[in-house]
């Protein structure tokens, strides 16, 4: 089951609001066939353009990850790629009438929850996986990203900010889907409040609210239900950090050990990282029993009872 390429059942939507833009989108997920990866669509502009959700299309990394072709974008994908790359969802259609992927509640958990409603199909073509060689590790200042050879998936996060309540978070995720539902799709974005007012200043934030990101005074969290995860903070990064992940077009098996990165440091690491051949393998399985004679585990996906073919 695992190993072979997944899209939607049907069509499903939902409405919302960009965090950074305030602009109200309303944003449809519909099939798309085998090896046709995630597409983006601008329903509101002349054409209707496509943009491939690669990374050759980022072309913005400040405070969220964009997408890009042609001067035309979509931005802050990476929660919505995250909720993809649970459901093990290869190929899907996103149109937008608007720039910006809507922010719902600043995690993944309302797109995982519109996905596991409509249905996941297997398809009729098998997945590839970027299976890791070598060890590889890119640094800038204080912050790092190293990837080591390993059988499954796994991430090492550790954050470190200079707040009372985010300082020295780690958290170990070995990635499966029901995992990812459960300890990783509902943690949120966060921000804190003595920055706001900068970035609303700087055109970023617009849509920012209680009801969609945690926000942090000097000393607590000012959200009156608080937190729903003592760790979520580490939590939310490992969270965009996936996201960021299915960018590469198929599942990567291979152990991330990640000193206080973000997104520019996540495409920067992962452009890097495909140059140098030699760290790592692009490969396919036929069966499970193909798996198990290279000691690998296939990373397992949520909504373990998808439709069929």
């Amino acid at each position: 089951m695992p190993l072979h390429q997944r899209t939607v059942h049907g069509e499903i939507g939902c409405t919302g609001i960009g965090l950074h833009t305030g602009k109200k989108v309303t944003m449809s997920i519909k099939p798309l066939p085998p090896n046709s990866g995630i597409r983006f669509c601008r329903s509101d502009l002349v054409g209707s353009p496509h943009i491939l959700a690669s990374l050759e299309s980022v072309v913005d990394t400040r405070l969220a990850t964009t997408v890009g072709l042609n001067g035309h974008i979509v931005s802050t994908v990476e929660h919505l790629m995250s909720a993809f790359a649970g459901m093990g969802i290869d190929n899907a259609l996103v149109e937008l009438d608007g720039p910006e992927v809507p922010i719902m509640d600043g995690s993944a958990g309302p797109f995982m929850y519109l996905l596991k409603n409509v249905g996941i199909k297997l398809q009729d073509e098998v997945k590839k996986f970027f299976l890791i060689k070598k060890p590889f590790t890119l640094k800038s200042g204080d912050k790092n990203i190293s990837v080591y050879p390993c059988r499954e998936l796994k991430i090492t996060y550790v954050i470190d900010f200079d707040h009372p309540l985010l300082s020295k978070q780690t958290y170990v995720l070995r990635f499966c889907g029901p995992g990812f539902m459960k300890e990783i799709s509902r943690a949120r974005t966060f921000g804190f409040l003595k920055d706001v007012e900068t970035l609303k200043n700087n055109g970023f934030a617009q849509g920012g609210s209680l009801h969609n990101a945690i926000v942090l005074d000097d000393f607590r969290v000012l959200n009156t239900d608080g937190l729903r995860y003592e760790d979520e903070f580490v939590r939310h990064k490992i969270l965009d950090l996936i996201g960021d992940l299915h960018l590469m077009g198929m599942p990567i098996i291979g152990h991330f050990v990640i000193n206080k990165s973000g997104h520019t440091l996540n495409h920067i690491f992962l452009t890097e990282l495909r140059k140098r051949k030699k760290c790592w393998k692009m490969v396919k399985f036929s069966d499970e029993h193909a798996c198990e004679a290279r000691h690998i585990l296939v990373p397992t996906f949520a909504f373990p009872q998808p439709a069929t073919v």
